[in-house]
């Protein structure tokens, strides 16, 4: 009994270690955003010194952050709302349907992942600057549908081989076609998986920064390449606070947006580990 508990203080305590580890860089960064400038250097370094909001009002306006999160918004919220129709149907054809073919298809998906952005962004705004789309939201939303597709096929693909085929099968025995039966019976029992797909996509597309900076100008630019725009300007010499301090402006919607959905998360996690 002793042992038991022993180790699971233990256990404890080597959570609470890594979670510190892992936070102390977030902790740093909202601790620069409320420094002045000759705080931010100092040797040994301050956690606690004399507050400012400062480094919030200089460069809102100037680097226009709330445009630029609301055009985030936008792109992160419609490029996941394609990908998870076109994904999650991809997904259920290839965990049901026998056709000639469907491993090498599921793995060409899988392949596509591998390939690195950087190869992708080029050609891409070749044909939107040949088309007149740079700098659109619609365009930004194809390219980010480009590398959301593959991961919610595969997640959805996992997630529906683990439901019983009889689901469908009674359904179509009811009268329902294929996608009758998908849509009323498939999609119900699978939100939470779902939304936990949503969750991630929404968070991957939210702190994309590549296809975002070369795609856009002015009118799509979202909150990542505002960013790299501060952090690029060195004529100040380094506005280490201001950068902070929109850092936190940008990772505070998605940590209130996962404590939101936090139960939806650990749900469909939960259930496709345990199905099947």
């Amino acid at each position: 009994m002793v042992r038991s508990k022993t180790g699971r203080y233990a256990a404890i305590a080597g959570a609470v270690l890594v979670t510190l580890l892992f936070l102390l860089p977030v902790i740093y960064m909202v601790s620069i955003s409320f420094k002045l400038p000759k705080d931010i250097f100092t040797v040994p370094p301050r956690w606690l010194s004399r507050l400012t909001f400062d480094n919030y009002t200089s460069y809102f306006e100037q680097a226009r952050i709330l445009p630029r999160m609301v055009n985030t918004i936008i792109v992160a919220v419609g490029a996941s709302a394609i990908s998870m129709v076109a994904g999650s149907m991809a997904g259920y054809a290839l965990s049901r349907m026998k056709m000639r073919g469907a491993g090498v298809v599921g793995g060409l998906i899988l392949a596509s992942r591998a390939v690195p952005p950087i190869a992708l962004v080029v050609p891409l705004f070749l044909v939107a600057r040949k088309l007149g789309l740079t700098d659109q939201y619609i365009t930004v939303i194809l390219a980010y549908v480009t590398f959301l597709i593959p991961y919610v096929v595969w997640l959805m693909r996992a997630f529906f081989r683990s439901l019983p085929p009889e689901l469908e099968e009674a359904a179509m025995l009811d009268g329902c076609t294929r996608f009758g039966a998908f849509f009323r019976v498939i999609v119900p029992t699978s939100m939470t998986g779902l939304i936990s797909t949503l969750i991630f996509c929404i968070i991957l597309a939210w702190e994309e920064l590549l296809f975002a900076l070369i795609l856009t100008n002015d009118k799509a630019v979202t909150i990542p390449v505002a960013i790299a725009g501060i952090a690029a300007d060195t004529e100040k010499g380094g506005l280490w606070g201001p950068l902070a301090a929109v850092g936190v402006l940008t990772v505070l919607p998605v940590v209130i947006f996962a404590l939101a959905v936090q139960k939806y998360l650990i749900k469909g996690l939960a259930d496709g580990a345990t199905k099947g």
